[in-house]
């Protein structure tokens, strides 16, 4: 086993908890409504287009053709997207300051849309101890594939066998695994730090 020299942490549900139902909490008095406003009107598939690349602009026009009665609630997923993000996950804050702390080097890959994440990043300090970000969106490229990781090899300059992935999405871990990477499944920061501990990340 190769010597770990980079982590690379995915962003949203590891390093900040995201809701797609926090900015509509106050449209919808009935949650069955809401469920079937976000399962039809704008589902998880339609999201992944701007994560892929497709501009919140050109999605908000044509999804609001569309479904015309809710357009107004379609262009709030754009304008009120920061809502969604309500803070930090519990205890990544910490653990990114003491890998920084100890001189590892910190990267991150994330499914993200460009128009969103520009909104979102100066909001968010922490980015600042990374070295550098994949966004999805403005690659075109989006995770599980495995050109994103490829593209990560090349910006990061670590070979795939020094790097540790950390995303909480499994197929997305196993798809870095699948390319030499080391992996870790996040569900919680305790678990998180004990696996850094193991690996002697952390001291």
């Amino acid at each position: 086993m190769s010597a770990i020299e980079a982590v690379v942490f995915d962003v949203g549900n590891v390093l900040v908890q995201w809701d797609r139902r926090l900015p509509y909490l106050d449209h919808f008095d009935d949650p069955a409504a809401l469920d079937r406003f976000l399962e039809e009107v704008i589902p998880l598939s339609w999201h992944g287009e701007h994560d892929a690349g497709r501009p919140a602009a050109d999605m908000v026009a044509e999804r609001s053709a569309l479904f015309p009665q809710y357009a107004a609630l379609i262009a709030d997923w754009f304008a009120r997207f920061n809502d969604s993000i309500p803070g930090p996950v519990p205890g990544s804050p910490e653990l990114v300051e003491a890998l920084h702390a100890g001189g590892v080097p910190l990267y991150a890959i994330t499914n993200f849309g460009a128009d969103t994440w520009a909104g979102f990043a100066p909001t968010f300090p922490l980015l600042n101890r990374f070295r550098d970000i994949v966004v999805s969106g403005d690659e075109k490229l989006t995770k599980p594939g495995a050109a994103i990781y490829a593209l990560a090899e090349r910006r990061f300059g670590h070979a795939p066998e020094t790097m540790l992935f950390i995303d909480d999405s499994l197929p997305n871990v196993t798809a870095a695994r699948e390319r030499g990477w080391h992996g870790h499944h996040f569900t919680d920061a305790a678990g998180l730090e004990r696996d850094l501990r193991a690996r002697g990340l952390l001291g």
